[in-house]
C-alpha cells in the first residue's frame, strides 16, 4: 500500500529525471509521524527510524528554517569512514567528534554522515528562493539525539548517530527522498 502511495506521488509529479515504474527503494520521510521509512517495490519497509524534522514546519522558502516537502533525491553522499560523532562545518569533516552525552544545546551540530538533497519539482522545491540544494538540506547525524522522534531542527532531517550510518551505507546517489 506504502509503494503504491509513493508511486501515485511520483506519478502525479510528472518528473522528467525519473523514470517510471521506480525500482530502487524509496525513502519516506513522514512529518507527522517523525519517521524515515525505507520501502521497497516489493512494499516492504525495509528499515525504519524515528527523525527530527524542522520545529517551524513544513515549507519551501530559502530562509524559512522549514523542512522541505515534495521529492528529492540525494545529491551527495558525504563522511564516508568518519567515526561515529564526527563533527561537519560546511560538510568539510572538523576532526572533532561530538556526542550525544558532549551536546550542551547551544547550536546546531551536524554529526557522522550527510545525505545532501536536491528536489526534484521546479519552483516548487527546485530553482530560485525554494530549492532545496542551495537550501543546504541534509538528511544528518545530530549529536541532539534527545529530541529525536519531535520536530526540533531548523531545516534538515535530523537522525541518531548510528541511524544515519545504516541508512547511508544502504542509499546510493540519486535515490529518491519524498517528504510528506
Amino acid at each position: 500500500m506504502l509503494w503504491q502511495k509513493l508511486q501515485n506521488i511520483l506519478n502525479q509529479a510528472e518528473l522528467e529525471a525519473v523514470t517510471l515504474p521506480y525500482s530502487r527503494p524509496i525513502i519516506y520521510i513522514d512529518t507527522q509521524q517523525q519517521l524515515l521509512c525505507s520501502v521497497s517495490a516489493e512494499d516492504k519497509v525495509t528499515q525504519y527510524y524515528p527523525v527530527s524534522t524542522s520545529k517551524y514546519g513544513l515549507g519551501q522558502l530559502q530562509g524559512s528554517f522549514k523542512t522541505p516537502s515534495g521529492i528529492h533525491k540525494i545529491a551527495q553522499k558525504i563522511g564516508e569512514d568518519e567515526p561515529v560523532g564526527r563533527v561537519f562545518k560546511s560538510r568539510v569533516a572538523t576532526g572533532d567528534t561530538c556526542h550525544a552525552e558532549d551536546y550542551s544545546g547551544e547550536k546546531d551540530v551536524i554529526t557522522s554522515r550527510i545525505l545532501w538533497l536536491e528536489g526534484l519539482q521546479s519552483g516548487y522545491n527546485r530553482s530560485d528562493e525554494v530549492d532545496t540544494f542551495n537550501r543546504y538540506i541534509y538528511i544528518h547525524g545530530t549529536a541532539d539525539e534527545a529530541h529525536i522522534g519531535q520536530p526540533a531542527s531548523i531545516g534538515c532531517v535530523r537522525m541518531r548517530n548510528l541511524d544515519v550510518i545504516k541508512l547511508f551505507e544502504q542509499v546510493e546517489i540519486n535515490d529518491l527522498v519524498i517528504i510528506a
